[in-house]
């Protein structure tokens, strides 16, 4: 029986969706629809089927419309990290969310716009069985480039034998990119800078110490970041 390494996900819905203009002039990045479901449904979907039960979601760029929607699902329950007044980014989110007492030690984290179809394994699941919180301040999930569709960029990390990431050379070519699916630990998030921030200044120093680790997704992953990746992945999942 698969056991996962917590109950909760912190789910980041928060940031203002500038490259998927103008379908986000009028609504967040996360309700954009894909195959006439929105991009968020198919994260909070694939939290629910895992079994993973809370979902903490951030919510700052036209928060009303996201708020209820989420706030009606049944499966996982939804919980407001609401940052309204301020938006905090990747990093500055969580450990807003954590200093509110909403996420446990270790906790899944999340991006809202995140669509995969699951390999041999759930990806949750996966992380999981991995997850060593004595080594590790957290664990990424990442993809090869040729099973992350609509991605065209020069990949993020380099993976060595154990698992322990380090990040792509100016100039070079990484084999691996991030999912925007990890399990992070409080460590990660300890003395954080003020405000906002990205979570890549947490990565870093995790990087530097040998405990910033990363497994790879044998499922199929799309990166849906702007209007023309959306034809291309309906007909990818309609093709299953």
């Amino acid at each position: 029986m698969n056991t996962l390494a917590s109950d909760t996900a912190m789910v980041m819905a928060a940031g203002l969706g500038k490259r998927m203009r103008p379908l986000t002039t009028t609504r967040p990045k996360p309700m954009v629809p894909v195959a006439g479901k929105p991009l968020i449904d198919y994260a909070l979907d694939r939290l629910a089927d895992a079994g993973v039960a809370r979902a903490v979601i951030n919510v700052h760029y036209l928060p009303d419309s996201l708020e209820a929607h989420v706030l009606a699902r049944k499966a996982p329950e939804c919980v407001i990290s609401d940052e309204r007044d301020c938006l905090l980014e990747t990093g500055g989110g969580m450990v807003k969310a954590q200093v509110q007492g909403l996420l446990p030690d270790p906790f899944f984290c999340i991006n809202s716009d995140n669509l995969w179809l699951d390999g041999p394994e759930n990806a949750f699941h996966q992380l999981s069985r991995i997850w060593n919180p004595d080594a590790m301040d957290a664990l990424l999930l990442v993809v090869p480039h040729a099973s992350a569709a609509n991605f065209d960029g020069k990949g993020d990390f380099h993976l060595d034998p154990l698992g322990k990431i380090s990040r792509r050379r100016s100039g070079r070519i990484a084999p691996f990119i991030y999912t925007g699916i990890q399990i992070v630990s409080r460590r990660l998030l300890r003395d954080p800078p003020e405000g906002p921030f990205s979570t890549n200044v947490l990565w870093s120093r995790a990087i530097e110490e040998g405990r910033l680790y990363g497994t790879t997704f044998y499922g199929r992953w799309f990166e849906v970041g702007d209007p023309g990746a959306i034809a291309p992945t309906e007909a990818a999942l309609k093709r299953g």
